[in-house]
């Protein structure tokens, strides 16, 4: 088979989701709008959160659902992808304080009570486990036979990924902050472990999952040959992500700096007799 039969997934409940998700926003949004006008909630936060949008139709009703159903893993990786890291970034990325602060006092007494474990180390951690849960083989085979797993799976990628990013942007600031070097060590740390597991799917020499042995082949991909695509995919990105956030941490930082500095001249200044 050379080319696949690509479709459209406009099943009911992965649209009422995604309807019902964005409602959610648009509703707070213009009550925050009305609370405190375009500060915390303006145009950056709405095109985060279309972004954010647009990935999760790309990934759930786009035909890279088919494709990576029925066909290829490699395409299957690229909905985990948008699913489980770039949707939930540009999800915490739409909201602010103001956005946030129904929630702000729940969420607070939720990090109170769970004390030392409400630490930056804790969320890569479930991060990891959800996502390396998901990639246990009878797990991952048996999430593509049954719809309502498949669903759960990526719910539970798409929570992952919030958990993940949550300690580095924290729309809702946390006792523990990252900061300093302390941000970039944070997702050094977390890509790098999830690292482990797109170096094996790139370089292995069997298939990992039995679901990908019985679909038909395309575009002269085996099933493994395909496998160490998907690896590869995961790789990339993974990289592309490590260096942008690094680039984006590294300028907050000397900014933070340069602002400390000029606010310790000030303060000599005016502590200096005329």
């Amino acid at each position: 088979m050379d080319h696949p039969e690509l479709h459209w997934n406009f099943a009911p409940g992965v649209l009422l989701s995604i309807a019902l998700f964005a409602g959610i926003y648009v509703w707070r949004f213009r009550q925050a709008r009305r609370e405190a006008g375009g500060r915390g909630a303006g145009w950056p936060q709405a095109l985060a959160f279309s972004g954010c949008i647009l990935l999760l139709l790309i990934a759930s009703v786009s035909p890279v659902d088919g494709l990576g159903h029925d066909y290829l893993f490699s395409a299957h990786m690229v909905q985990h992808i948008l699913l489980g890291d770039l949707a939930p970034l540009l999800l915490l990325l739409s909201l602010s304080r103001v956005i946030m602060r129904p929630a702000t006092r729940r969420l607070h007494r939720i990090e109170k009570k769970l004390g030392r474990f409400a630490h930056p180390a804790t969320f890569i951690v479930a991060w990891l486990a959800l996502v390396y849960f998901w990639h246990i083989p009878v797990m991952y085979d048996a999430a593509l036979e049954n719809p309502v797993l498949h669903g759960l799976e990526h719910a539970t990628f798409f929570t992952a990924g919030t958990l993940l990013w949550w300690p580095l942007i924290q729309p809702v600031p946390m006792r523990r902050k990252l900061e300093g070097m302390q941000g970039l060590l944070y997702i050094f740390a977390a890509k790098a472990t999830l690292g482990v597991l797109g170096l094996y799917l790139t370089w292995s020499k069997s298939t990992a999952f039995d679901h990908y042995e019985t679909v038909p082949r395309i575009w002269d991909l085996s099933a493994v040959g395909d496998q160490n695509v998907g690896g590869a995919i995961m790789m990339l990105e993974q990289a592309l992500v490590l260096f942008g956030v690094f680039t984006l941490l590294f300028v907050r930082m000397l900014s933070q700096s340069e602002e400390a500095e000029q606010r310790r001249e000030r303060l000599e200044d005016a502590a200096t007799p005329v």
